[in-house]
């Protein structure tokens, strides 16, 4: 039997118990660059291909995102906390000192990711206080290095068993 209310500090807490991947998001909208580190990355189909992520209600990112209807994926590897952490912060130009590649599009893709996809839009859904965004997969490209793995508010790296 399971007991005991379950809040937003617990839920976390809770949910902090599954360790994902960590993935940075990003787009290009008006000249500006935006980007947003997530791990609610999940693969949705194979025919079509798409994936969807969620964002918070107000992040600019995710406006960004909305309004372009493109955006990049990039998976990061486990190289890459400190980047994690720059799009996770405060700082307005998170792509300040970063020499991104672009795809066709214009699309900033991170150099060193794991895996970089390029996305179109499908549909966004409205879940609570998040945005939940759908995209079908335009095109793709991996490396060969370890995934980032979040688990507990911390960092680490994947071992196979």
């Amino acid at each position: 039997m399971l007991s005991g209310a379950v809040d937003s500090k617990r839920f976390r807490s809770m949910m902090g118990t599954f360790p994902t991947g960590v993935a940075i998001i990003a787009t290009e909208w008006n000249g500006e660059l935006f980007g947003a580190t997530i791990n609610s990355l999940t693969s949705v189909s194979l025919a079509p291909c798409m994936l969807l992520f969620c964002t918070n209600e107000g992040s600019a990112t995710g406006a960004a995102i909305r309004r372009r209807g493109l955006f990049s994926v990039n998976i990061l590897g486990q190289h890459q906390s400190e980047l994690s952490h720059r799009f996770t912060g405060q700082l307005k130009s998170r792509f300040d000192d970063l020499a991104p590649a672009f795809s066709a599009d214009g699309l900033p893709l991170l150099q060193g990711a794991a895996a970089r996809l390029c996305c179109r839009v499908a549909t966004v859904h409205k879940a609570g206080d998040h945005d939940i965004i759908l995209g079908e997969v335009i095109s793709g490209e991996e490396s060969m290095c370890n995934p980032l793995v979040f688990h507990k508010g911390a960092y680490g790296s994947f071992q196979r068993a």
